[in-house]
């Protein structure tokens, strides 16, 4: 394969709804040089049975054969991360199962990779559907820090990034489990690789835009998520960082101190 060869990575779980639409999405995009890697993780739905029927060349299925169940959605090491290292492309595309792309997104950012070879992280804009309702999510709050960091399935990049993100994380990336994958490679490619892009263009659709109960908007676990999220970003590029003075950092910090005083 060449060095604009694409890997479609699909984690699925209980999604047997969305299942087919998310694979042939990938199937039927302009740009043809992809394979699509599927991982179920152990769905008690009919998944299993679906996936099955797939016989194209392209699609590559593998099942989470360990004794613990929906493993990839916690830890990324054991979903995305066995993917990268099954996949043959040389940029890595993210995928949901209940989400989709549109016919033309891969095409159109291989050509964004073609003209600049400092690009190694390209994000879409997600058009979202939520309760009956369609928009399009291009902005934090305008008291965040953060670039808006576009959720998973928004997601690519070169290979060569990964293997960088993964030796640098090496020593402490179990310290931030609770930092979804997307958002700690999305924060490396802006802060330390500075090979970042951000195309302002939707050709995902997301099916929500929400966490689980667990990180309920401004919660506890929400605030303690957003501080560790600071703390990564210190441990990644301690050399240009200060944040001693930022006001999203210092906030979020009293916050979660707060909490522990509560508990």
């Amino acid at each position: 394969m060449n060095k604009y060869s694409v890997s479609v990575l699909i984690l699925n779980y209980n999604n047997a709804k969305y299942l087919n639409r998310s694979i042939k999405s990938c199937i039927n995009q302009s740009y043809k040089q992809i394979e699509i890697l599927v991982y179920d993780d152990k769905s008690s739905d009919c998944s299993v049975e679906i996936l099955k029927k797939y016989k194209n060349k392209k699609i590559k299925v593998f099942y989470n054969t360990s004794n613990k169940t929906n493993i990839a959605a916690i830890d990324a090491k054991n979903g995305y991360y066995n993917l990268i290292k099954l996949s043959k492309g040389k940029i890595i595309f993210l995928l949901d199962s209940d989400d989709y792309f549109k016919k033309n997104k891969v095409k159109e950012l291989i050509k964004i990779y073609k003209k600049n070879n400092q690009i190694n992280y390209i994000q879409d804009l997600p058009t979202i559907y939520s309760k009956g309702k369609k928009k399009i999510k291009n902005k934090n709050n305008f008291l965040s820090f953060w670039p808006y960091l576009a959720p998973e399935s928004c997601i690519s990049f070169r290979k060569k990034l990964f293997i960088d993100f993964k030796k640098r994380n090496k020593s402490f990336e179990n310290n931030f489990n609770d930092v979804w994958f997307g958002f700690r490679l999305g924060v490396f490619a802006y802060f330390k690789d500075r090979s970042f892009y951000s195309l302002d263009k939707s050709l995902t659709n997301y099916k929500s835009y929400g966490e689980s109960k667990k990180y309920n908007l401004f919660n506890s676990n929400w605030f303690n998520r957003r501080l560790n999220s600071f703390y990564y970003l210190k441990k990644i590029d301690q050399s240009h960082i200060n944040l001693n003075f930022n006001f999203d950092y210092l906030f979020t910090k009293v916050i979660c101190l707060i909490s522990k005083c509560f508990k």
